[in-house]
């Protein structure tokens, strides 16, 4: 038995030898493009009786309900007219109800056939389970599963199938694998349920197994694999996947790229994402709203402006996400007035922004230094748009009001707001704090945020930089026991470069990569070099009370970034833009050692840590120093 379910069917009809009346009209009805021309023909159905015939009618209901132009209210009006509407009607209306993302509805609408005695069908089941499995109706589906067994279709490959997505999908994965190791049939939808089961339970281990034994897979075997990677963090292996699934000739599509996309950023892959981008363009495939989005952020999280811009205006459906994306990937590289100016087309275009919209452009402020157009715009979210500011925006401002110096500002606003800081908040306090060298807040701030956030590594280590900072190295030590006392370690730097596809990776002081020897010369080099410029190390950023000046320096030489950017010069030839991707925030010395690095190789660098970019160039940085 095959589980496609068919895009509609037909109700049994008790003598096949008699035509439905007015058989034209439902001709008309199949070249139907548009709500109105069905309510023309609605209406010559009416005139003509023909509304009365119930294989006419169930018709009717079926454009209204499912078709992308039809009305789920017209679809109920047609319904209702009908004197005893059939399983096909009802099944129909059901399916309107989940196209138009009404679970509850259709539900309802079940239990209405319930009280009426009418009779249910595999599709009946299949619709309702897919209902539950929306809104997660644990109890309702197991309600079912005992009327689908009572009434002999248990064995319908298409229940079992949604059976199986809704056990699995509620957590009950061992339900789910009963029913899949009892089915007497499996098709394609039933591994693939089971496949998304063990991927949405985070079941690495029988997910590998369960998919190795596919007799065969399909685009959908091949998407839950490579999402499931992403949503792990195993950006790599969902890559590998992504290329696995390309030579075993399975072609890809829009849901594949997406999570490709996803991943690529992650890994700050370029030439992979440019690789995606090519393919989409070769094989004319639409950039619609959700495919451009994720090529743009994919674009703009690989320091890539150019390419978000023209994936931005490549994409043929824009919608808020579309705008968002590139707001976004604009503020996040230092290019906050193109951020501004990119929210103005957006306003003349017509597109209503939503909250993150919001965000992002204050954020294009805060990064900015744009004060007073941080102000407007703050106002403006709610004045103009009826958006409440969340602590998002609240955060925003407080960043924005910090990295300009101005703390009573910041607290002003923290006392007004309604809520409580959260920890992104004091984070970015704090941040301001040590740029500004406010000691006493920063220490406020950071023994607020280890209370808020006791388990996260970074609560520990900002305040050691402000401790540091102040040369309180008692109260560095302090604050390191208690980190070390909760169990809570910093995961160690680690860099990478992507080098013809390749990605490879750095941790400080490594001594694993393949060309260390010609890395370690060229580290050396650029020392040498640095000395020259007027470098000198800020031995402060080793957050240890280490007394010997030398290691300290060693250490900070040794900097996964500084790794990075010494294979990036010995393997691209001069002039050459280098990238690189950092798990954690770049440190200051880093940051003054990258500037003069960018003047004296005459070369663009581009890193990104987990805060933002960093667009290094002639000895200055797009940060402006603040990050």
């Amino acid at each position: 038995m095959s589980s496609t379910i068919p895009a509609s069917y037909s109700p049994p009809i008790r003598n096949p030898t008699k035509k439905p009346i007015q058989n034209t009209n439902l001709c008309l009805l199949l070249l139907c493009n548009h709500l109105q021309e069905a309510k023309q023909i609605h209406a010559l159905m009416i005139k003509s009786s023909q509304i009365s015939d119930a294989y006419s009618a169930s018709r009717l209901t079926e454009f209204y309900a499912v078709s992308d132009n039809g009305s789920l209210k017209y679809a109920e009006k047609v319904f209702n007219s009908v004197e005893e509407p059939g399983t096909f009607i009802w099944n129909t209306l059901i399916r309107g109800s989940l196209n138009k993302k009404k679970p509850h509805k259709a539900i309802l609408l079940y239990d209405r056939m319930l009280c009426q005695s009418i009779e249910q069908d595999h599709f009946t089941f299949t619709f309702i389970l897919k209902a539950c499995t929306q809104l997660l109706a644990l109890a309702i589906g197991r309600q079912l599963h005992a009327q689908i067994v009572k009434q002999g279709l248990e064995y319908s490959g298409f229940v079992r199938n949604k059976l199986i997505h809704l056990y699995a999908i509620c957590g009950l994965i061992i339900d789910a694998r009963k029913l899949f190791d009892t089915s007497t049939e499996l098709d394609i939808v039933t591994w693939n349920s089971m496949l998304e089961g063990y991927a949405d339970n985070k079941d690495g281990e029988s997910l590998h197994q369960l998919f190795d034994r596919m007799p065969v897979r399909d685009g959908v075997s091949w998407n839950t694999m490579i999402a499931y990677y992403v949503q792990v963090g195993d950006f790599k292996d969902a890559i590998e996947m992504f290329r696995q699934m390309q030579d075993d000739g399975e072609r890809p599509n829009r849901v594949t790229f997406i999570s490709v996309l996803s991943a690529v950023a992650q890994l700050g892959a370029l030439a992979q994402g440019r690789w995606v981008h090519t393919y989409i363009g070769k094989h004319r495939i639409e950039l619609d709203e959700n495919l451009g989005s994720a090529l743009i952020n994919m674009y703009a999280k690989c320091g890539c402006l150019d390419g978000a811009i023209q994936a931005f205006h490549e994409t043929s459906q824009k919608n808020v996400d579309t705008w968002n994306a590139m707001i976004s990937g604009l503020a996040a590289n230092g290019q906050s007035l193109k951020a501004l100016k990119f929210f103005l087309k957006m306003e003349l275009s017509g597109v209503w922004p939503n909250e993150i919209t919001f965000s992002c452009v204050l954020n294009a402020c805060s990064h900015g230094g744009l004060v007073e157009d941080g102000l407007r715009y703050f106002r403006k979210m709610k004045d103009v748009y009826g958006i409440e500011p969340d602590i998002a925006h609240y955060g925003c401002m407080v960043d924005l009001f910090g990295r300009a110096g101005l703390f009573d500002k910041a607290e002003e606003i923290i006392g007004k707001m309604p809520m409580k800081p959260d920890a992104v908040m004091l984070k970015a306090l704090l941040g301001a704090c040590r740029i500004h060298r406010n000691i006493e807040m920063g220490e406020r701030a950071g023994l607020q945020l280890i209370e808020l956030a006791p388990y996260d590594h970074a609560s520990y280590v900002l305040l050691s930089n402000i401790y540091a900072m102040g040369d309180k190295w008692d109260q560095v030590h302090k604050v390191r026991k208690t980190m070390w006392e909760r169990g809570i370690r910093k995961p160690p730097g680690c860099s990478s470069v992507e080098l013809d596809g390749v990605v490879h990776e750095f941790v400080v002081g490594d001594i694993t990569h393949s060309r260390k020897k010609q890395v370690y010369e060229m580290l050396d080099e650029m020392g040498e070099r640095l000395k020259l410029a007027g470098y000198e190390p800020d031995t402060k950023q080793v957050l240890l009370d280490i007394d010997e000046e030398e290691v300290r320096q060693t250490s900070l030489g040794h900097h996964s970034e500084k790794l990075a950017i010494a294979f990036g010069f010995i393997s691209t030839s001069p002039g050459t833009t280098v990238r690189v991707m950092k798990n954690i925030r770049v440190c200051s010395d880093c940051h003054s050692a990258i500037k003069l690095l960018s003047n004296i190789y005459n070369r663009d660098i581009i890193v990104r840590d987990s805060n933002r970019f960093h667009h290094f160039r002639n000895g200055s940085c797009s940060c402006m120093d603040y990050w």
